[in-house]
């Protein structure tokens, strides 16, 4: 399977496709997915070209790719996941974040019974996020707005079936060497600790969008590029008693030590999004991607030196 090359940051979205790894998340390159049972692909729209989404939709079946991540609920992209069996992550739009967030309901269930419950029967839902990269200034309506979308699931009934999420990323972050002295960034801890607090109390994971190609062409002076792409012989960072082989690992347990420190310690993390471009800086090419791709498809089947289950 195929998908675009990676273009994006302050799009929130691939280009093509990013990788979806329910429980793990990433970018898809070119992989068998024969047995890889918890990757799914985003599907970004963001680009020139695309395929129709009835086209999409018979890709991922013909692939067994059995997770998909929508950024807003395209109309046709619904239709066309009709009776596929895949499970869908569907994001409530940055953009409408405010609209959501306010004091009256109406926006939050027309969006949860307009799109999830008309189409329960017919389609899997799996998490609702409620924005995605959320940038500062609109920090303070994702936990209004995820109380919103919170009410209309349960007035829906689908509580259990249906749980509601945010995705944020390493920028939230600060101290992340080595990973266990992890925590929010003073700006952003006011409204991640009360974000926490929720996602423990419904037993909803947090999202995480997690890009250790951004974090190396950031530092390349000092983190190794194998270590960011899943080649490195032998452990790199030492943590305490843990040790990290890969910077995919260390971002993650970087933000699991962050949520626990938060409050959150019951509070699983599903990665969102993850990738490697295969064009733009030095490091950015196809077979980087590639390596990247693979590595991370065949890592995730097991767990981090923080979280190794």
């Amino acid at each position: 399977m195929t998908m675009c090359c990676f273009a994006r940051r302050n799009s929130h979205s691939m280009a093509a496709a990013s990788v979806l790894v329910i429980g793990l998340c990433l970018l898809m390159f070119s992989a068998s997915l024969a047995g890889a049972q918890s990757i799914g692909v985003c599907y970004g729209m963001l680009g020139n070209n695309l395929p129709p989404p009835n086209e999409v939709v018979a890709l991922y079946k013909a692939n067994n790719i059995q997770r998909m991540r929508l950024y807003s609920p395209n109309r046709d992209a619904l239709q066309a996941l009709k009776g596929s069996n895949i499970e869908v992550m569907l994001d409530v739009p940055n953009s409408e974040l405010q609209r959501v967030a306010g004091d009256n309901p109406t926006p939050a269930f027309d969006f949860v019974y307009g799109n999830v419950v008309d189409n329960r029967d017919a389609i899997k839902f799996k998490y609702i996020v409620v924005g995605n990269e959320v940038p500062p200034q609109d920090f303070k309506y994702v936990l209004p707005a995820m109380r919103n979308i919170q009410r209309a699931v349960e007035a829906a009934g689908l509580q259990n079936q249906v749980k509601v999420t945010t995705a944020t990323y390493s920028g939230v972050l600060d101290n992340t060497f080595p990973p266990s002295n992890s925590v929010f960034k003073a700006q952003y801890l006011q409204y991640m600790r009360p974000i926490v607090g929720f996602l423990a109390e419904k037993g909803s994971p947090l999202c995480a969008n997690i890009y250790p190609y951004f974090s190396y062409i950031g530092n390349p002076a000092s983190i190794r590029l194998d270590y960011a792409l899943f080649t490195a012989p032998s452990d790199v960072v030492h943590d305490g008693q843990l040790r990290y082989r890969n910077l995919f690992d260390a971002l993650l347990d970087s933000m699991y030590a962050a949520v626990e420190k938060a409050g959150g310690g019951s509070v699983k993390i599903v990665v969102s999004e993850s990738g490697w471009p295969n064009a733009g800086e030095s490091a950015a090419t196809t077979p980087n991607a590639q390596t990247y791709l693979n590595g991370l498809i065949r890592h995730v089947k097991g767990g981090t030196p923080r979280r190794p289950n």
